[in-house]
């Protein structure tokens, strides 16, 4: 890698705008993120047009902070990584036309990057990525089981086949009347409860690597509503605590097996949902008997959206070579295997 080779990222494929300068693919000189958490609670989710009209109030607001915080200014950039997909098509817009104007007024050369690509590159914020690896992401969206033999070289051997287990734990969440987002809250609850509910596992096909969570959610909503029909109460510790057990069951067994399979030298979380605490502490328990893999879990901060970890795929696909021209569109379905 060049020296000070310095990348700016910028992310707004949700619910957050975020810029973010890294230097040398690992070195993160500043990580601004406006969220917009309280604005779409009182809807239960995020509501694209509202997200695209904070985006861009923002957008220019924080790519001077990230700037200023890094004490840097646009000659000293090397390259504008962008998230142009996978996300809401409106949010997505505003951080891929912010990103043309500036490397367009600055001569800077401009980098398309793939949002699930980047949860998975925020571990090398932490650590230096060894290869073959294989990356579980686990987020609102996605919940996949991706294989690397080499920087930016991403092949998905799983992946969800309905809702992703951050959906299911959202829809879970308001079914148990908890806020926006509900992740955190069934978390909390389910170490507060005990596993006393039985609540299926789709396995799928013995040697998929696939996942389903929609029939653990539906099952869910069937027992409370079975309950209130007979007029008893269920604990929504308990509950928590059961459906969340479910979820990681199959998170971990399918990881460990396809770890197993490939022999990869690297595990890694990535993704929104790698912040639950649960999660975390059932990967350690599974590969503390595997010493001959790594498991990497990034910081809470690089877990949720952020553009540091845009910035490290950036890096990457800079240091290849790899350029976007100008007609870089927003791609809501755009595929990491590409």
């Amino acid at each position: 890698m060049s020296d000070n080779q310095i990348i700016m990222g910028i992310e707004t494929s949700c619910d957050e705008t975020a810029v973010s300068i890294v230097q040398n693919g690992r070195e993160i000189l500043s990580n601004v993120v406006a969220s917009q958490i309280e604005s779409h609670k009182r809807f239960g989710g995020v509501v694209p047009e509202i997200a695209s009209r904070h985006h861009v109030e923002a957008i220019t607001l924080v790519i001077e902070e990230a700037l200023k915080q890094a004490d840097k200014s646009f000659e000293d950039i090397d390259g504008i990584a962008v998230t142009e997909g996978p996300g809401l098509v409106g949010a997505l817009l505003i951080g891929v036309n912010a990103a043309k104007a500036v490397a367009f007024a600055h001569d800077i050369p401009l980098l398309g990057v793939h949002h699930i690509a980047g949860h998975i590159y925020a571990n090398r914020l932490v650590e230096e990525l060894e290869f073959p690896l294989l990356a579980l992401v686990v987020s609102g969206g996605h919940t996949e089981l991706v294989y690397m033999e080499e920087h930016a070289s991403f092949k998905v051997i799983g992946e969800t086949r309905d809702d992703a287990a951050g959906e299911a734990y959202d829809k879970v969440a308001r079914t148990l009347n908890l806020p926006y987002p509900g992740g955190p809250h069934i978390d909390r609850l389910a170490h507060e409860g005990t596993a006393t509910i039985d609540l299926p596992r789709a396995w799928l096909e013995e040697d998929s690597y696939d996942f389903s969570f929609s029939g653990l959610k539906s099952a869910v909503i069937n027992t409370l509503h079975n309950a209130e029909q007979r007029g008893e109460t269920i604990d929504p510790k308990n509950l928590a605590a059961s459906f969340q057990e479910s979820v990681i069951d199959v998170l971990v067994t399918k990881t460990v097996k396809a770890a197993k399979e490939f022999k990869v030298k690297q595990v890694l979380l990535a993704g929104g949902v790698a912040a639950n605490k649960g999660l975390r502490a059932a990967l350690e328990h599974a590969f503390s008997d595997m010493p001959e893999v790594k498991l990497i879990i990034p910081p809470l901060s690089l877990c949720t959206d952020n553009a540091a970890m845009i910035a490290a795929v950036g890096s990457v696909l800079y240091e290849k070579g790899k350029r976007s021209s100008y007609a870089l569109n927003a791609n809501p379905g755009l595929d990491i295997e590409r």
